[in-house]
């Protein structure tokens, strides 16, 4: 009886384990209208879901990310923005994208640093 109980609760144990070392290095993924004007609020390293909407006009390695849900909005859309930094190819307007990364405070307000940057799907963004 006793070796059943040892085997049991040795399971339980190494399955809690196992879980656990499956949930290190997982990164939140957060849509730009989670975000919306409270960046200050994600402090670590997440993955932003949004849909590119245009280049700034002073550095092409930044790009205006807003909520995949505005993408396709035609009246009362809210389209906050949020700017994304990455120094690599950047994705066409329309793409949907999955950035990993953070936040940065600058003076102007706060920055999206990304690290690594995914197109999931395109839009057709039309006026």
């Amino acid at each position: 009886m006793k070796k059943i109980v040892f085997i049991a609760v040795a399971l339980i144990i190494g399955v809690a384990l196992a879980v656990t070392v499956s949930k290190v290095g997982e990164v939140k993924t957060v849509t730009v209208g989670e975000i919306g004007n409270n960046p200050q609020i994600f402090t670590e390293t997440i993955t932003l879901a949004g849909v590119m909407a245009g280049f700034s006009q002073y550095d092409k390695a930044v790009i205006g990310v807003m909520d995949p849900k505005e993408a396709v909005c035609k009246s009362g859309c809210e389209k906050v923005y949020i700017p994304v930094k990455y120094p690599a190819q950047p994705p066409k307007v329309g793409d949907e994208i999955r950035a990993t990364g953070k936040f940065t405070k600058y003076q102007s307000g706060y920055m999206f640093i990304a690290t690594k940057l995914k197109v999931v799907k395109h839009h057709n963004l039309g006026s």
